[in-house]
């Protein structure tokens, strides 16, 4: 019988040896990873062709120059203007009333009528002065008579001086009382004082009008006065004599002439604002007292300025710029154009055109129309149109 000796565990562990590692796990690995090594070397490389083949795409393929209009920056003398807010008020305005009262017994004038200086408007109720001047008016002609007599005697020695001095008295004293009773009689008379139009009628026939009461409005249309005012720093450009032009809401698109006629001597306090005054013909009788105007005073030309076309000037909140067309020789030879943006400093604008203080020169040109398309340093071609006309009578303000 045979038994089965069992080999200890620490005998077999020292006879065994470990197993060497297959070498087809080692291939596989190597072959994935130069795989992926290629991989990732064909993408790279694809994407620098992409990137080479598109910037040649577009180096060789730039786009056509675009279209403008251009137009030349020049030196011209643009009008001096102040703009400034005022209102109208009439040279000659009143209100009509009565120096005394009493009743109306007449009516004579039609409301919103032109009447002329002196004309009667309204009578009041004078029965009692006609009477007294009808009695003073025979009490002079009695003491006429008796004047007369006295001196015919005296002068024939039949009378004292004394009797002609008394009726000399009483001729003047009777004259005396006719004068004032025909001074009372003219004040229960209203008359225009001045040529003008009449406004609403504010009495009726029979009623009892107190003095002071306003019956009438009277205003004189022929001129007007536009009262402006101008801040502090401006006063020093004002002068008597200098055009006024003047624009009001009622008559869009017309323009009114006149002069500065007067000039606040004192400067407001409060506000430091000048007042000034100018009068203006009114033919036609179209402007009116309470009006609201928008002036422009006229002053003296300023020297010769830098100008270009509004349309121009890109305004930005960055500042502002105006695209400068430069011309350059390309590889052929050939001379090419190009807009680049360039920042100016602007000025007043008037007519359509804008002063440019700083930044461009006479004679520049500079892009007027198709700059929205344009980026700095863009190639571009001039169009034949013309630059956009300036009206033919530009604005005056």
């Amino acid at each position: 019988m045979t038994l089965a000796t069992e080999t200890p565990p620490s005998a077999r562990s020292s006879s065994e040896k470990p197993r060497p590692r297959p070498v087809r796990t080692v291939r596989w690995f190597i072959i994935v990873g130069l795989l992926l090594a290629l991989l990732v070397g064909g993408l790279v490389g694809f994407n620098a062709f992409r990137n080479h083949m598109i910037a040649q795409f577009f180096a060789n393929n730039k786009p056509p120059p675009i279209t403008v209009t251009v137009a030349e920056a020049k030196t011209e003398v643009l009008p001096n203007l102040l703009t400034a807010v005022g209102d109208l008020a009439a040279v000659h305005q009143v209100n009509v009333t009565s120096d005394v009262s009493g009743r109306i017994t007449d009516i004579l004038f039609q409301a919103g009528s032109e009447v002329k200086q002196g004309t009667l408007l309204v009578k009041l109720f004078d029965e009692t002065e006609q009477a007294d001047l009808a009695n003073y008016r025979a009490q002079a002609k009695v003491a006429e008579l008796s004047l007369d007599r006295a001196k015919q005697l005296a002068a024939r020695q039949f009378g004292p001086q004394a009797t002609v001095d008394s009726a000399q008295a009483a001729y003047d004293q009777a004259n005396a009382g006719i004068a004032k009773t025909e001074a009372l009689i003219s004040q229960k008379k209203v008359r225009a004082p001045f040529d003008g139009v009449l406004g609403v009628r504010h009495v009726e026939v029979g009623q009892y009008l107190s003095a002071g009461t306003q019956i009438v409005t009277l205003t004189d249309l022929s001129q007007v006065y536009a009262n402006i005012t101008v801040t502090e720093k401006d006063s020093g450009t004002l002068a008597v004599g200098q055009a006024v032009r003047l624009k009001v809401d009622a008559y869009p698109g017309r323009v009114f002439d006149g002069k500065i006629t007067t000039i606040e001597p004192q400067i407001s306090s409060d506000t430091r604002n000048i007042r000034v005054q100018a009068t203006l013909d009114n033919p036609g009788h179209v402007l009116r007292p309470g009006m609201f105007a928008t002036t422009i005073v006229v002053l003296p030309d300023k020297p010769a300025v830098v100008t270009v076309p509004e349309t121009a000037v890109d305004y930005t909140l960055y500042g502002d710029s105006v695209f400068l067309i430069k011309e350059e020789k390309g590889e052929d030879g050939k001379a090419k154009l190009s807009a680049v943006r360039t920042f100016v400093r602007t000025g007043d604008r008037i007519d359509g055109r804008t002063v440019i203080q700083t930044g461009l020169k006479a004679g520049d040109r500079v892009v007027a129309v198709g700059q929205l398309k344009l980026q700095s340093g863009a190639a571009v071609a001039i169009s034949t149109d013309p630059p956009p006309p300036q009206p033919k009578t530009p604005p005056r303000y």
